[in-house]
């Protein structure tokens, strides 16, 4: 089969110097989600993406290397689009026709539309509307599809039809060409519309058959900067409906955004405003307070996550305890039973089982055992301006309070390390090691007042 995915228009309305193709929804550029979704479709395919305004912004953006580009220099219409696309179609296929501005059509519903075609007939996926007003109306005569009426172009009588078409359509072998070459432009744009193909079909006899989608957001498309953010709500209530039927406990499914995959297990509860990116799982009676932000992460059973805490690429274990802000980033592994509290920040560290860093610090490149204490303003010096180093802190270590320990180094286990410590040689196991400046008060001594302005 072939798979023509139309991504040339402008996007006047909105006003970016963004191609439209490109504008993000569910944290990704629109075309990118048809294209993931026609990459899923089975069958030995042959994808063209048809590109126009901003060709090259939209290559550079997105992984184009398996898909053929066609382009449209001057934007006369859909079926001018699909008309330069045409070199590249194998004419011996059936060509189905999707829009990089429809993200969310679904492999589910395209596999369905397919099948439900009748093989050299005409396939165009419908939707019912309450409010159809844009789209193109489809009119019938004695319940058989005649012809697509676009809404510029309706009689009164036409613009009440509430089923209206969706623009994917599945052209069959052979008739691809010479539909294309017929299409008249006797309009109000002056366009070639594809649509137009439907009244060709109609006098060659060539049966068609509709399939009705269930959901109107998977055939929803955006012009505006106010409909893309219509789409973007609208598929974050999806996905809250979908986690809750689950089990998942949104406080609020109006104020969730899933950029990516999240999987729940049971008895999961998110608050408010959080954000989710890349692919996000979390473990059974985990809690995720408000605002938090999550990409890449794995979260293991029954942790908590306090407010404005922002963990990316890392995994922890059970029973945590992080936050409120707190960054955790990527290459950091929480062993489980670990408190990180407020304006912690760990990178690229093993923090071993129960040990605990709960304020003002930063942990990076560390191997660090079990049952440590880290106490507040602790600071790993791990880069000399050239080259990262790691520190290594044994089981059951003691850190006080406003140490730096300069990479690299070891703590071995048991061992303490007295508060403002500066820590630049292995600290032996179970024993105390200090290193501070000789406290010295000078006698005498007057602060210096600032001079008055004449």
């Amino acid at each position: 089969m072939n798979i023509v995915i139309l991504a040339a228009g402008l996007g006047k309305r909105m006003h970016s110097k963004l191609p439209k193709v490109l504008q993000k929804v569910a944290g990704k550029p629109m075309l990118a989600h048809v294209l993931e979704t026609a990459r899923r479709i089975p069958g030995d395919n042959r994808i063209v993406v048809v590109l126009g305004h901003g060709m090259q912004q939209v290559k550079q953006a997105l992984d184009l290397s398996s898909e053929t580009c066609a382009v449209q220099d001057r934007q006369l219409g859909t079926g001018h689009a699909l008309k330069c696309a045409l070199a590249h179609l194998n004419p011996q296929e059936p060509t189905l026709v999707l829009y990089g501005d429809v993200p969310f059509i679904s492999g589910e519903t395209l596999e369905r539309f397919v099948s439900q075609t009748q093989d050299k007939a005409l396939g165009i996926l419908t939707v019912r509307l309450a409010d159809p007003t844009g789209y193109g109306r489809i009119v019938r005569q004695d319940g058989a599809v005649a012809r697509i009426v676009e809404e510029r172009d309706a009689t009164p009588q036409q613009k009440a039809i509430g089923e209206v078409n969706t623009g994917i359509m599945l052209l069959p072998a052979g008739r691809v060409g010479p539909w294309l070459e017929a299409l008249p432009c006797a309009n109000a744009q002056g366009e070639y519309y594809l649509t137009d193909v439907v009244g060709l079909a109609v006098s060659e006899g060539c049966a068609i058959c509709t399939t009705q989608v269930a959901d109107a957001l998977e055939v929803a498309g955006a012009n505006s900067k106010e409909q893309l953010a219509a789409l973007e709500r609208g598929y974050q209530r999806m996905k809250a409906r979908a986690l809750m039927a689950s089990g998942t406990t949104l406080v609020d499914p109006e104020r969730i955004d899933i950029r990516g995959t999240l999987s729940c297990e049971s008895d999961v509860e998110i608050d408010v405003g959080c954000v989710f990116e890349g692919d996000v799982r979390l473990a059974q009676d985990v809690r995720v307070g408000p605002y938090v932000y999550l990409k890449d992460a794995e979260i293991g059973p029954g942790t908590e996550i306090l407010p404005f805490s922002h963990i990316e690429g890392a995994r922890v274990g059970a029973s945590c305890r992080i936050g409120p802000f707190a960054r955790i980033r990527p290459g950091t592994e929480l062993e489980g039973q670990n408190h990180i509290g407020d304006f912690v920040e760990i990178k690229k560290s093993r923090i071993g089982l129960q040990s605990k860093v709960n304020h003002l610090s930063y942990i990076g490149d560390t191997d660090m055992g079990r049952k440590v204490n880290i106490g507040a303003g602790t600071i790993t010096c791990n880069y000399d301006g050239l080259n990262k180093f790691r520190t290594t802190i044994g089981s059951e270590a003691f850190i006080g309070s406003g140490t730096e320990l300069v990479a690299p180094v070891a703590v071995g286990d048991g061992a303490t390390v007295g508060a403002g410590t500066t820590l630049t040689r292995d600290a032996p196991a179970g024993k105390l090691t200090v290193g501070r400046a000789r406290q010295t008060t000078v006698e005498g001594w007057v602060r210096p007042e600032k001079r008055q302005k004449g």
